[in-house]
């Protein structure tokens, strides 16, 4: 992969101080972030572990009340002061 930037004065200057061409201390920089990322990929789930995410939110689906066959304003601000 080949990016084109405008590099700044100070970029070129950190690079030149540290011995580095620019594009090898633009490299060294984005590895470091690369690296310093936490890792967000998960495990693939088994289908039982799908099963008991799937059944600890429905857990107390019972406990929800039924909805209206017509939802009005007053419905939706009835306890509401």
């Amino acid at each position: 992969m080949e990016i084109k930037l405008k590099i700044s004065d100070e970029v070129a200057g950190r690079a030149k101080a540290r011995g580095l061409s620019v594009e090898a201390y633009v490299e060294e920089i984005l590895a470091q972030q690369v690296s310093a990322q936490p890792s967000t990929a998960r495990p693939p789930q088994t289908p039982a572990q799908i099963r008991a995410w799937l059944d600890s939110l429905a857990q107390f689906s019972d406990k929800i009340p039924p909805l209206p066959e017509r939802i009005s304003r007053e419905w939706i601000y009835q306890e509401h002061d």
